[in-house]
């Protein structure tokens, strides 16, 4: 449905995971009798949850910790861990810092040359402990690091931006050709953010094996503030949801996975994530919170310290309980922010719904409401 903005403009209704709901329908389910595994490519996992390469989320410890929990931890490449042999005094000053230095402090930090040696040397942490290896580059360092990425054994590899597209142009430099780029790997491919159903139909035509949805980022990030731009997330799934359903047909046969990133803060958005058509989703701040995370109670993503506009900023969100806790539970608070994979279960259960992939054909309805603060 089309608004009108004014007489030159006109603009669709779109919504976010707040403005729907999913409704049961005429038949319920023990909740441990649904599964919520997730397959992508030669790679499956317990849980349908990727952490997001974010340094207050994921290290090579928790990396692990993710993998041994069911899910898959997605390391960030560019991150203090592979710009610095000791990264934890780091760390800690990132949580120290008072907030009117931050963004400077960051930007300096981060300015710190990304070591070849050390993406090998953490990938190779990881995939010591048996659990499946993931990293991610921008779109800017792809070119210049992959080729060590894929020396050091990795097994699913991420290109995650703000906005990634299959067509980049530039007249100043030679763009990343990402057709040419996963044709040649022997890995699979995750790339992203996408949010409308064109720019997903074409990054699903370059052979990637998974789309990310959304701008990523979530609750630290002001991408709206600065650039104006903004996906509300439960139409943008739907909408790549769409394209997936497209291309399956265009290619005769070959499905690519829709994974939601950003904008998932609670348990209740991630089921309604999955209702509008995602496979998988990617966590940030909701791991962040945990006591293992990194952050230790803050969280920060790779917008916060662009050297020339910072899009997003550390801000501290406390910590809900250990990793475990967060995904599995028991949960000591009622705010949908610990044991996620329960809340899952429960509301696929409570649909009638048996797996992930039924789950996706639930009734939504748009229920837009307020939420009341406590």
């Amino acid at each position: 449905m089309e608004i009108e903005i004014g007489r030159a403009k006109r603009a669709r209704r779109v919504y976010a995971f707040d403005d729907v709901a999913v409704v049961p329908s005429r038949r319920t389910r023990d909740p441990e009798d649904v599964s919520v595994s997730w397959t992508i490519d030669a790679y499956t996992f317990e849980i349908p949850f990727l952490a997001a390469p974010m340094d207050s989320v994921v290290s090579p410890a928790t990396a692990v910790m993710i993998g041994r929990l069911g899910g898959l931890g997605v390391l960030d490449l560019e991150g203090v861990w592979t710009r610095y042999d000791d990264p934890e005094p780091i760390l800690a000053e990132l949580r120290a810092l008072p907030s009117d230095r931050a963004t400077m402090r960051m930007q300096e930090i981060y300015s710190e040359p990304i070591k070849a040696e050390l993406i090998r040397d953490r990938l190779a942490e990881i995939r010591a402990a048996g659990v499946t290896v993931a990293g991610s580059l921008s779109p800017q360092r792809t070119q210049e690091f992959y080729q060590t990425v894929v020396d050091a054994g990795v097994d699913l590899f991420v290109i995650r931006g703000t906005t990634v597209s299959a067509e980049h142009v530039s007249k100043g430099q030679e763009p990343l050709n990402l057709k040419k780029f996963i044709y040649e790997l022997d890995v699979p491919v995750i790339v992203g953010g996408a949010a409308t159903y064109t720019a997903a139909l074409h990054l699903m035509r370059t052979g990637a094996a998974g789309v990310l949805v959304g701008f990523g980022g979530g609750a630290a990030s002001t991408t709206r503030a600065t650039l104006g731009i903004h996906a509300p997330m439960a139409t943008a799934v739907a909408d790549v949801a769409g394209a997936r359903r497209d291309y399956l047909d265009e290619s005769g046969g070959r499905y690519v996975h829709v994974i939601a990133d950003g904008g998932l803060g609670s348990s209740g958005d991630i089921v309604k994530a999955i209702a509008c058509g995602a496979d998988a989703v990617m966590l940030g701040t909701t791991l962040a919170r945990a006591t293992d995370a990194p952050g230790g109670g803050w969280h920060w993503g790779a917008e916060a310290h662009h050297p020339q506009l910072p899009r997003g900023y550390r801000m501290e969100i406390g910590q809900t309980g250990t990793l475990e806790e967060i995904l599995y539970g028991p949960a000591r608070v009622a705010d949908g922010t610990a044991n996620l994979v329960g809340a899952l279960r429960r509301s696929m259960a409570t649909t009638g719904y048996s797996d992930l992939k039924e789950f996706q054909r639930v009734e939504v309805v748009v229920a837009p409401y307020q939420k009341v603060a406590r």
